[in-house]
């Protein structure tokens, strides 16, 4: 093969996967406008288009769809025939790639990987920040990390984590003027602040249960962020309602920064889950970095 289609053919495998010129030119560290030129020459040099390109969105054509299917999974077995090679070195090296929310990697992911990533130079993680229920296999994803009872039936999944639970807070001066929400119905009345789902392109349905019944409430209100962060930030200032993870906002109630409510409402769930398909093969390095998250009493 000539050297230019292989080239040529992995980039437009990167950008059929993604569906956006500028993803794919980040993974593969070029420019965009680079990209574009070597897409436009690989249809070319074939005769046929492979992408049906719009000022939104990129999408394969039933050419680029068809070669999409036929090449992109010898690419995949390439690169775990690479991955594999590792296992012939003194020590495991690669690179892992995982999905997950802000909070989960603060304080599961990092705290532990600080004390296993030292002593292993080779051995790379990215972590991708994303509160998106996506499909890691099409996102070429290591893992992912979730709470238990969203895992798909599918993966494989470990425990990296304690139970845990959402909460429900806001500012002292928030409530100042307002009457705090006595059941989940009332949070309808406040002004709360919402998540946006990247996935879905909507905000995240609140989530609650009491003995056997369960309630998911659509809340509005003036703020909507992308990042459980901003949420707590914009409540410490009294801007309204959260609705975020008990861990990330402990600190804030020690303290009588953030009042909580619906208390009652918030059980504890399965924690997070480091999860990956069932067919992946281990190599040292995802081997190494699961055990360094797997959870322990």
């Amino acid at each position: 093969m000539r050297r230019e289609n292989l080239g040529d053919l992995l980039a437009f495998v990167a950008v059929a996967r993604d569906r956006s010129f500028t993803k794919a030119a980040a993974k593969l560290g070029v420019s965009r406008s680079a990209l574009s030129h070597t897409l436009r020459n690989l249809e070319a040099r074939l005769g046929i288009r492979l992408l049906t390109r719009t000022t939104r969105s990129v999408s394969t054509t039933r050419a680029g769809d068809h070669l999409l299917r036929t090449v992109g999974h010898r690419f995949e077995e390439i690169e775990a025939e690479l991955d594999r090679l590792t296992e012939l070195r003194d020590k495991p090296a690669g690179n892992i790639r995982i999905t997950a929310t802000e909070f989960a990697t603060e304080s599961v992911l990092l705290p532990k990987l600080a004390k296993v990533l030292p002593h292993y130079p080779d051995v790379s993680v990215e972590i991708i920040i994303d509160y998106g229920l996506i499909d890691i296999v099409d996102q070429r994803y290591d893992a992912g990390v979730r709470w238990g009872e969203q895992v798909a039936k599918d993966m494989i999944a470990v425990r990296i984590a304690a139970d845990m639970r959402m909460a429900v807070v806001a500012a002292p001066s928030y409530f100042a003027t307002r009457s705090p929400p006595k059941k989940p119905q009332d949070l309808t009345t406040h002004n709360c602040i919402n998540l946006r789902l990247p996935t879905h392109g909507g905000t995240y349905a609140w989530e609650f249960e009491k003995g056997k019944r369960k309630l998911n409430v659509h809340v509005d209100g003036q703020l909507v962020f992308n990042s459980s962060t901003e949420m707590i930030n914009a409540a410490l200032r009294g801007l309204g309602v959260a609705f975020v993870p008990e861990g990330a906002v402990e600190r804030y109630l020690r303290t009588d920064q953030l009042t909580r409510v619906l208390e009652d409402w918030c059980p504890y769930s399965s924690g997070y889950h480091l999860y990956y398909p069932s067919r992946r093969q281990s190599s040292p390095a995802f081997a190494l970095v699961v055990d360094a998250l797997r959870y322990r009493k």
